[in-house]
């Protein structure tokens, strides 16, 4: 039996930290969370960069059990750095998530997003526009609650 689902959001984006850009893809994916049952207690958003994502995804991911989505960050850019943030902290690495995401939208082959393990947390690195984000998202979701109670410990049917 699954338990609550629990998710934070983090948005990596120069723009929406310097107040010049609305943060429309955390929103996107923090409405499409509560729209399939997830509690998002946490939305944030950092400047791009190595260090500032892989500060924020620990920060995240102290105590806490769930779900981090990122949204930003991994094209081609010189700032767009969230996939080497993210893999700096990551315990494991689950390729076959974020090749699910890559494959749902031709454009998906131009993201480095990565999706794994922290802790207790699943992260998964999704793309910075809203449409994108989401769709990248619902590429996973229906497996997410079971990854979350493997994750966890719970107890699962196989």
């Amino acid at each position: 039996m699954s338990a609550p689902l629990a998710a934070k959001v983090l948005t990596v984006s120069d723009g929406v930290v310097a107040g010049t850009r609305e943060d429309r893809s955390g929103r996107a994916l923090a409405d499409r969370l509560a729209a399939a049952g997830f509690t998002v207690s946490d939305r944030q958003a950092v400047a791009d960069g190595l260090e500032s994502v892989s500060d924020a995804l620990l920060r995240l991911a102290r105590d806490f059990e769930g779900l981090v989505v990122t949204t930003g960050g991994t094209g081609f850019a010189a700032r767009d750095q969230t996939p080497e943030g993210t893999r700096a902290v990551l315990d494991r690495d689950a390729p076959g998530l974020a090749e699910a995401m890559r494959l749902v939208n031709p454009r998906g082959r131009l993201s480095r997003g990565v999706a794994g393990t922290l802790g207790r947390c699943l992260v998964l690195n999704t793309p910075g526009s809203p449409s994108g984000a989401v769709e990248c998202l619902d590429a996973v979701l229906d497996t997410l609650p079971h990854a979350l109670d493997l994750l966890a410990g719970r107890p699962t049917e196989h």
